[in-house]
């Protein structure tokens, strides 16, 4: 076949290529440098977006529930934050649908002060105690409800404060305004580091995972409103595709390679703590992207415990997630 033929055949195949519906996207997250976020940032870095042919800005929020109410708001089209959030969404006449699991389990750590440990040993304990979240109606605050209600207790028992991302909750606790942080890395590892934080409960692991909620927890997604999926299928199997190649591409890295592609403004001026923090948490994200059948029962179940609206809504769970885009990106960038 002649060269010219040829060159007209893929400009052709390029040209039915299905173009991107919308190539201006506002994805808003809740505390970009937490690294429960960690391939957001890889596939920011790495150029993912700007390969689908997608102009991303993201938006950096203090928490999950920030981000969200921006994309509910309509400033923002997609989220990248916990699944918690879709399942309490339904109950309420939202529907929402996470395209890309990014997080295998949550990686929130309920610790106390250090110095307070002898008079805080467990969740009981914290009853009339001031516990610091990302923002109040985030997952971190979730998890602390969850928590309080499994052991006896009920959500008002404590004092919910928000303390926003990384160094801003670093901060907060290092003043004492607050005896007790739900939150991830790098706060809970920097903390430690100082000798300011004793772990009471621990979900970065999978072990911990289970043994805390009974069963897989679905945690950091890409979701957005069914809607926006539907009118731009081609800009969502786009955005999908970025995440699992960023997905992909933590398969098997180290941690200095990975700690390489972060901006130096995530080391905190101390890239060997750093690089602990990122080797603690690299087991939690996903090797492909897809939603294990189970996770959104785990979800309903626990939210269910303390969220009495959603234990009497019928939620389908079903429809809060889908593997469609994930299930395309894996047929193009490998299994």
């Amino acid at each position: 076949m002649k060269k010219w033929v040829l060159a007209v055949l893929v400009l052709v195949g390029f040209a039915l290529a299905a173009a991107p519906e919308k190539k201006r996207v506002v994805l808003a997250v809740g505390g970009k440098s937490l690294v429960v976020y960690l391939p957001l940032t890889v596939a920011e870095q790495l150029g993912y977006f700007e390969d689908e042919g997608l102009d991303v800005e993201i938006q950096d929020f203090k928490g999950g529930s920030a981000a969200l109410k921006a994309m509910l708001g309509g400033s923002a089209d997609v989220v990248m934050g916990y699944f918690d959030h879709i399942v309490r969404l339904q109950a309420q006449g939202r529907d929402l649908v996470g395209t890309v699991l990014v997080g295998k389990y949550p990686g929130i750590v309920l610790g106390v002060q250090s110095k307070l440990a002898d008079e805080i040993r467990s969740v009981k304990d914290l009853k009339g105690r001031k516990v610091g979240v990302t923002k109040p109606g985030s997952s971190t605050n979730y998890f602390v409800y969850y928590l309080l209600v499994k052991n006896g207790l009920k959500p008002t028992d404590v004092s919910i404060i928000g303390v926003g991302g990384a160094s801003s909750a670093i901060a907060a606790f290092e003043k004492g305004g607050i005896e007790a942080i739900s939150h991830v890395e790098p706060v809970v590892t920097t903390l430690e580091a100082r000798g300011l934080l004793k772990v009471l409960v621990d979900t970065r692991k999978p072990e911990d995972t289970i043994r805390v909620f009974g069963g897989p927890y679905p945690a950091a997604t890409l979701y957005a409103k069914r809607d926006f999926v539907e009118k731009y299928p081609e800009t969502t199997q786009r955005l999908v595709n970025a995440m699992v190649r960023a997905l992909i591409w933590l398969r098997g890295k180290s941690v200095d390679e990975v700690v390489a592609v972060m901006p130096k403004s995530y080391y905190q001026n101390d890239p060997e703590l750093y690089r602990k923090i990122v080797a603690n948490s690299l087991s939690m994200f996903s090797e492909d992207g897809r939603f294990p059948p189970e996770g959104p029962k785990t979800a309903y179940k626990v939210l269910s415990m303390f969220d009495e609206k959603l234990a009497k809504a019928k939620v389908e769970l079903e429809k809060t997630y889908t593997n469609a885009f994930v299930e395309k990106a894996l047929e193009k960038y490998g299994k």
